[in-house]
């Protein structure tokens, strides 16, 4: 299995991720709301920046350093002590094609850093493939951090849309 293959591949999702925050953030009316898909196209771009140095490290065949990225579920942390999500599941409503797709992008990261960190932990858990099984570990618990904090907000949306008049 070609490592850097995966990585590019990888390397490909995270900046059509960043793309979908940074433009939706600036179609949400929500202060609250745009700022959250802002935050999170920050995030990608240190995703991004993480994935690119795997990459020429690899290349190079040298141990890249991980860099001080904060630990999975920082974001939903930091989204549930600022209140963050009682106000973007509330100005979503209008919104939540958009929430859910947002959902199932990090779902589908997740999953993907999970299956391939699994192959190759099946292929070899030595040398490069070893590495490289880390840091897609290291990305899958990331993404699902972020998968499981838009599956809430678009949960909460959608009560609060079923509560409308219109909804139930």
């Amino acid at each position: 299995m070609n490592v850097i293959k995966i990585l590019e591949y990888a390397l490909e999702r995270e900046y059509e991720g960043k793309r979908f925050f940074w433009e939706n953030a600036s179609r949400l009316q929500n202060a609250a709301a745009a700022g959250a898909f802002k935050a999170i196209a920050e995030e990608e771009q240190r995703h991004i920046d993480f994935i690119a140095a795997q990459i020429a490290a690899f290349d190079a065949g040298v141990s890249a350093e991980h860099p001080n990225l904060p630990q999975a579920g920082f974001f939903a942390e930091r989204a549930e002590s600022e209140n963050i999500e009682i106000a973007v599941s509330e100005a979503m409503v209008a919104d939540l094609p958009v929430l859910r797709m947002a959902y199932l992008i990090e779902r589908d990261f997740a999953e993907f850093y999970a299956q391939m960190a699994a192959k190759l932990a099946l292929g070899s858990a030595a040398g490069a493939n070893g590495e490289a099984q880390k840091v897609l570990e290291m990305l899958a618990k990331w993404e699902a951090g972020h998968e499981r904090l838009f599956k809430r907000l678009h949960d909460q949306a959608f009560e609060k849309y079923a509560e409308m008049p219109w909804g139930g």
